[in-house]
């Protein structure tokens, strides 16, 4: 019985972790911001070793850096160099959220564990996110760019809470954004293919 509920453990935690990781991929410091007060004040284990997440200072320092990219976001062409920072940002942010959330036993392991499923994650994400900005920009000159930023914003949001609160939705959530982000990014390339070739 003990094994079982260790491997459930573990596997929530990986889902959570990789939860937190996607919601990364939207916006980097906002999803750790969440990890951190849930594991503070909320009860979210955190895997020994990555207790410093819950200090005042790593609270006070997420929670600025969340205030200053959030609103970093809202500055046309400043969203889109922005990118060249988030993108291994998320990376890493990725990978702390699934390794601070494995719980294997072997730290080594929690970390790649952490890099493989949480940086590919986050990754991936934000790709998608860069992709889309980038399409807003050249479509809309950059006007549309805080629309897709308020969306940003509030999927990073929803992810972080669903992974904290039920694992298992966070997943599902991010599966039909990616799927909506692939589509969206299929029809633009379609229809620039057609207009190239009338």
């Amino acid at each position: 019985m003990p094994d079982n509920v260790e491997t459930w453990q573990l596997v929530v935690g990986l889902v959570t972790g990789v939860g937190i990781a996607a919601a990364s991929g939207f916006r980097v410091f906002l999803p750790l911001l969440a990890m951190a007060l849930a594991a503070r004040f909320g009860g979210l284990q955190l895997t020994s070793g990555f207790e410093w997440v819950t200090s005042n200072g790593a609270i006070i320092a997420l929670a600025t850096a969340t205030m200053v990219e959030i609103g970093a976001y809202y500055i046309p062409w400043v969203d889109n160099a922005l990118d060249s920072i988030a993108a291994p940002a998320s990376v890493l942010a990725g990978t702390l959220a699934v390794a601070s959330q494995a719980g294997t036993g072997e730290p080594w392991l929690n970390w790649v564990i952490g890099l493989v499923a949480g940086g590919g994650t986050a990754g991936l994400i934000q790709f998608g996110t860069m992709a889309v900005r980038g399409v807003s920009l050249v479509a809309t000159g950059g006007l549309a760019n805080p629309i897709v930023s308020t969306i940003e914003n509030a999927a990073a949001v929803i992810v972080s809470l669903l992974a904290i609160l039920v694992p298992i939705l966070a997943i599902v959530a991010v599966g039909v954004i990616a799927y909506v982000i692939a589509r969206k990014l299929l029809q633009r390339r379609q229809a620039t293919m057609a207009l190239a070739a009338a």
